[in-house]
C-alpha cells in the first residue's frame, strides 16, 4: 500500500472513530429525570424503584427503570434525584385563584352568611382586573410550590386569569363566571355569556389553557341562563363548570320549589349533557348517581371546604363505585379553605371517608392519590393528556423530596405521599416540558413582588370592609 493511501485510510478511520467515542448511544432527547421512585399512575399503577422519565419537547417519550432509560436514550440535560419521588403533576379540579387576596377575610361562618355578608360585598368593593391579576399570581405561586400543575378555576375577568396562568407556564381549565346579578366584570348574565364566548374564541386551541363557561350555581343563575351556558359550551366543544348540591339548604330549596334534587333539575334542563365539571356534589339522592354517570359528569370533591363550612360529607365512595370520575379541589381560600395545598386534600379525603363510613379501609392512600392525579384528569376529560407519567402524555412532572424527617423511614410510597409528605416537600415542578419550579423557587413568577402587592391589597380590603 502506498504512503498516500495509508495516510488517507488513517484519516478516514480517525473520522469514523472519533464520533463513535464522543457520541453516546441511544436516541437523543432533551431530559432524563431520575429518582428513587417514579409513581406513574398508569393503568397498572406502576411504582418504579430507581426509575426515570425521558422528556422530549413538551412530551414524555418513555418511563422505566433508570438503567432501561439510560440504555435507550441520551439527553442534553439530566436531573438525578436519588432522594426524591417523581410523580404526575397534581390536578386541582376546583379553585377561585384570584380570591387568594381574600385569604382569611371571613372565617367560621355558614356558607350563605359568608357569601352574602362578606364575600359578595368585598368583591363588589375591591375586585377589578388588577385585583384578579395579582390574586391569580399569588394563587399560582402557592399552587406551583405545592405541586399543582393543572387547576380548574371559575371567577371574574377570567381572560386575565388565563393571561397570568400562561405567563407562569401552568395549565388551566378556566371558566368565565356567569351569575344572575351584577358582577365585577359583567353586569348582566347576557353580557357575561358574550364575554365568555369571546374568551373561548381567544383560547380555542391553546396548549395550556382550556377556556370554559361557568354558570355559578342553580340558585344564583336562571334556568334560561343555565341552558344558554350549556349551548355556548357545546357550540365550541368546551367544558361547563358549575357548583352543585354543596349544601343541604340548596338541596332542600330545590326539593321544595322544583320537587326534584339540584342534580335532577340540572339534568332535566340539559345542563349536564355535555363536557361538565361540577364542584362539591355533597347532597345527592339515590337517583342522582345514575344521572351523573350517564352524563359522564366529572366531580370535584373539596374536603377542606366542605368540612370548614359544615356543608356535609360528599359520598365519594358511592360515586367511585358508580363509575363517576372524582378529582380533588381546594375551593377558594377566602374562608371556605385557606390554602391550595392539594397534598393536604388527599390526606383529608382519605380520612374523611374512613371516619364517616366507620371503615378504616375506605379510600386507601393509593386511591386518594389517584384522585389528585389520574382521576382528576378523568374528571376534566383530559386523561389522554395529563394525570399520569406515560409515553405520549404532556410532561407535567413533580419531584417530592424524601430527605426530611417526615419522609423517613419509607415503607410504602403511597402512604408517604398521602399521610406524611407536605407541600413544603415539593422540590421541582415541570409543566408541558418546561421547568417552572427549581429547588422550591418559582422561576416564572416574581414572588417578592407578589407578596408585597398582597400586603397592599390587605390594607385596601380591610379598609373597604371597615365601612360596615
Amino acid at each position: 500500500m502506498g504512503r498516500f493511501v495509508r495516510i488517507t485510510v488513517a484519516i478516514i478511520l480517525c473520522c469514523i472513530a472519533i464520533p463513535s467515542q464522543e457520541r453516546p448511544a441511544g436516541r437523543p432527547i432533551d431530559l432524563i429525570w431520575s429518582a428513587r421512585y417514579v409513581v406513574t399512575e398508569d393503568a397498572q399503577r406502576r411504582v418504579i424503584e430507581n426509575g426515570a422519565v425521558a422528556v422530549l419537547g413538551d412530551r414524555i417519550v418513555d418511563v422505566g427503570s433508570r438503567a432501561e432509560i439510560d440504555a435507550k436514550y441520551f439527553a442534553t440535560n439530566r436531573m438525578d434525584q436519588p432522594n426524591a419521588i417523581l410523580a404526575p403533576g397534581l390536578i386541582n379540579t376546583h379553585t377561585h385563584a384570584a380570591m387568594s387576596l381574600f385569604r382569611g377575610v371571613a372565617d367560621d361562618l355558614k356558607l350563605q352568611d359568608w357569601l352574602e355578608k362578606y364575600i359578595f360585598p368585598a368583591e363588589a368593593r375591591n375586585v377589578d382586573r388588577e385585583f384578579v391579576r395579582w390574586g391569580t399570581r399569588l394563587g399560582l405561586l402557592e399552587m406551583a410550590l405545592s405541586g399543582t400543575t393543572t387547576f380548574a378555576d371559575m371567577y371574574y375577568f377570567e381572560e386575565t386569569v388565563a393571561e397570568e396562568t400562561k405567563k407562569a407556564g401552568m395549565r388551566g381549565v378556566l371558566g368565565e363566571t356567569v351569575i344572575g346579578f351584577p358582577a365585577p366584570d359583567y353586569k348582566t348574565p347576557e353580557a357575561a355569556l358574550a364575554g365568555a364566548e369571546t374568551f373561548i374564541k381567544a383560547y380555542a386551541d391553546d396548549a395550556l389553557i382550556v377556556p370554559a363557561v361557568a354558570p355559578h350555581a342553580i340558585y344564583t343563575t336562571s334556568d334560561e341562563t343555565l341552558q344558554a351556558a350549556r349551548t355556548l359550551a357545546d357550540r365550541y366543544g368546551k367544558p361547563l363548570i358549575i357548583h352543585l348540591a354543596e349544601t343541604k339548604t340548596e338541596f332542600d330549596e330545590s326539593m321544595q320549589k322544583r320537587k326534584k334534587s339540584p342534580t335532577k333539575a340540572l339534568a332535566d334542563l340539559g345542563v349536564l349533557q355535555g363536557w361538565t365539571l361540577v364542584a362539591h356534589a355533597v347532597w345527592l339522592d339515590a337517583a342522582d348517581f345514575g344521572l351523573l354517570r350517564a352524563a359522564g359528569t366529572g366531580i370535584s370533591h373539596c374536603p377542606s371546604s366542605n368540612m370548614k363550612l359544615a356543608s356535609g360529607v360528599a359520598p365519594v365512595l358511592k360515586m367511585l363505585q358508580a363509575g363517576i370520575p372524582v378529582g380533588l379541589g381546594t375551593d377558594g381560600v377566602a374562608g371556605s379553605n385557606n390554602d391550595v395545598d392539594l397534598l393536604e386534600e388527599t390526606d383529608l379525603a382519605a380520612k374523611l371517608q374512613k371516619v364517616t363510613s366507620g371503615d378504616p379501609t375506605a379510600l386507601p392512600a393509593d386511591q386518594a392519590f389517584a384522585m389528585a392525579t389520574i382521576l382528576g384528569a378523568q374528571a376534566l376529560r383530559m386523561s389522554d393528556q395529563i394525570g399520569s407519567l406515560e409515553a405520549g402524555k404532556r410532561a407535567d412532572i413533580i419531584s417530592i423530596r424524601l430527605d426530611a424527617p417526615n419522609a423517613a423511614p419509607l415503607y410504602n410510597v403511597y402512604s408517604q405521599l398521602v399521610y406524611s409528605l407536605k407541600a413544603s416537600d415539593v422540590g421541582d415542578v415541570m409543566v408541558n416540558g418546561r421547568l417552572i419550579v427549581r429547588n422550591r423557587h418559582m422561576l416564572t413568577v416574581d414572588d417578592k413582588a407578589v407578596l408585597a402587592k398582597a400586603e397592599e391589597y390587605r390594607a385596601k380590603v380591610s379598609k373597604s370592609l371597615a365601612r360596615d
